[in-house]
């Protein structure tokens, strides 16, 4: 079953698409768009974790921008607009409106108020930032561009972090991951993986860089993370 969320902020409401799962009291998962938007893919990994038991609430976090934006990465025309609104878009704002929608997400109905953050792309550093900034009670981040940025955060973290990280990443080349990694490596609540030859994006299913094996790896051990720090 899917529904809508409103999440109330000081500076606005933006809605959260939500899918819930066959059984209830259940902890939530706070699923982070890409630079396309609560798109169909989005949908689909929200719907992917309402079947693992958990209620999947995806927030739509360029609703400054422009509420609604839903474009995919199939046109050279869409990734030129994905970029703009990343270029657009406020990440501590963004960060502040996952604040929000965590705030609202435990408060649904059969929400056992246990509440993780799963995010890609951007939506891997957003949840990142998450982990320093938010009370969520874990977090998993694929492939988080501009982490390198943000690793003096990492005394702010308090509860388990699960990062995935291409080898061969385009957008977060070697000296990136080499920052991220010494930062995070020895960090009691962190937990690195490193999937050799794979590109930016490597789960994302039906992708230019898409790779199931390693996709699969990946989700599994973010569901085994879950399945132990929110059930």
């Amino acid at each position: 079953m899917t529904s809508k969320l409103t999440v109330q902020t000081p500076d606005g409401n933006f809605d959260a698409y939500v899918a819930m799962p066959a059984k209830l009291p259940a902890p939530v998962v706070v699923v982070i768009q890409e630079i396309f938007g609560v798109n169909a893919v989005m949908r689909g990994i929200a719907d992917d974790y309402a079947k693992q038991g958990y209620i999947a609430v995806c927030p739509d976090l360029f609703w400054r921008i422009e509420p609604g934006i839903e474009i995919t990465d199939k046109t050279e025309k869409e990734w030129k607009q994905a970029f703009g609104y990343y270029q657009a878009f406020n990440v501590d704002k963004g960060v502040e409106d996952i604040a929000a929608t965590l705030t609202a997400a435990r408060k649904i109905d059969g929400a056992n108020g246990k509440a993780g953050v799963v995010g890609f792309c951007l939506g891997g550093l957003l949840t990142f930032l998450s982990a320093t900034r938010t009370d969520g009670d874990a977090f998993a981040v694929y492939y988080g561009g501009g982490m390198n940025n943000y690793v003096g955060e990492a005394g702010k973290i308090k509860q388990p972090v699960i990062i995935h990280l291409a080898g061969n990443d385009e957008y977060i080349p070697a000296d990136a991951q080499a920052v991220i990694k010494d930062a995070l490596d020895d960090h009691p609540l962190t937990e690195l993986h490193f999937y050799p030859g794979r590109d930016h994006a490597f789960a994302r299913k039906g992708g230019a860089h898409y790779d199931e094996k390693d996709a699969e790896t990946a989700n599994a051990r973010t569901a085994e993370f879950f399945q132990a720090n929110l059930v």
